[in-house]
């Protein structure tokens, strides 16, 4: 099953996603991405989590169950309370390898985000 990746620069923070009812509509997925990271929904975005997913968040990085990862994330998104995200660039592939790099903007600066599946 494909699933998507998401990595932040600087905050580094990276997990995949998956959903069956999305595989195949990248798209989609990159939406409703995009609007989770937007409202800073930890709960929002964990629903594409697989079952264990990586974090690197600065200098802390590991291996979180999907619980454990939300519940950091909602206290990241506490701590680093969205204004923005939008795409900056959306490709595809010949391989059909899907990628995307935003920006996530919040009152402390402002992070680059790519996403793949």
């Amino acid at each position: 099953m494909k699933g998507i990746g998401i990595k932040f620069f600087y905050l580094l923070l990276f997990s995949s996603f998956s959903n069956g009812d999305l595989y195949g509509q990248n798209e989609s997925l990159f939406a409703d991405v995009r609007s989770a990271l937007k409202a800073g929904s930890s709960k929002e975005l964990s629903q594409y989590f697989h079952d264990n997913i990586g974090l690197n968040i600065k200098d802390e990085s590991g291996n979180y169950s999907k619980v454990h990862a939300e519940i950091y994330l909602k206290e990241f998104f506490k701590k680093h309370e969205p204004i923005s995200f939008e795409y900056a660039i959306q490709q595809s592939t010949k391989e059909d390898l899907k990628y995307a790099i935003g920006n996530y903007v919040h009152s402390q600066g402002t992070y680059s985000c790519s996403h793949k599946s």
